[in-house]
């Protein structure tokens, strides 16, 4: 089944009176469980994509499917729904609330969703235990490593237990020990779950990892490679 269907994706942005051209035709599907990654150097249009499949934006033409469903043709509310209850986002700044605790991190979007306050906390142990943080529930942000920290940004996308998980330059803020544990995570989270995971990289390790590399330049898909 296709997660995502991108259908001669165009996105322009107005950048000081010109007009910059992040995207330009781009066609691309993911089918449900691939571990991908859309890769090229900083400027190629990598993020911009990710941005307009997490409905973050929208495209200038063209259109996006998500799950079969025409995001263009969907509402503000029918788009926020969509990202609370079926999409998981994991950045390279983790975005965690500094004010919260780890738990309440990973709880938050269960909040958002109403459920119960009891259920969110067992469904939140649960996730901070798959990704190796028990017994740090009740930990801040900044009493956290870099590679602790996203940890916690995994388990927040994975609570809700997304289809589709994206993963905008993950391994940016990490050492390369690190950046491989976080990897390996993901990886065996993508096999356990059946979870879709597509990254946004420049990084080689990143690549090394992923099943599917799609390589984007200057706006375009230029080749694409599987393992």
């Amino acid at each position: 089944m296709k997660v995502i269907q991108a259908s001669d994706v165009v996105k322009d942005y107005g950048l000081n009176g010109t007009t910059v051209h992040a995207l330009r035709g781009v066609n691309l599907a993911f089918e449900a469980g691939e571990f991908a990654a859309i890769a090229g150097p900083s400027g190629s249009g990598k993020s911009t994509f990710l941005h307009l499949v997490g409905c973050l934006d929208t495209v200038t033409s063209g259109n996006i499917a998500i799950a079969g469903s025409t995001v263009s043709a969907m509402s503000k509310t029918q788009l926020a729904l969509l990202r609370r209850n079926s999409i998981g986002f994991i950045f390279q700044a983790y975005n965690l609330i500094p004010v919260l605790s780890c738990i309440e991190n990973v709880s938050f979007p269960l909040t958002l969703l109403g459920v119960d306050k009891h259920d969110a906390r067992e469904r939140s142990l649960k996730a901070l235990a798959e990704v190796g943080l028990s017994g740090m529930e009740n930990r801040r942000p900044k009493e956290m490593s870099g590679g602790q920290q996203q940890r916690v940004a995994i388990a927040r996308a994975l609570v809700k237990e997304p289809a589709l998980i994206l993963a905008d330059e993950p391994t940016a803020n990490l050492d390369s020990k690190t950046g491989r544990e976080i990897l390996e995570l993901m990886l065996r989270l993508n096999g356990s779950a059946g979870t879709t995971f597509i990254f946004s990289t420049h990084d080689a390790m990143v690549m090394e990892f992923a099943r599917r590399i799609v390589h984007i330049r200057d706006g375009q898909v230029e080749n694409e490679e599987r393992k």
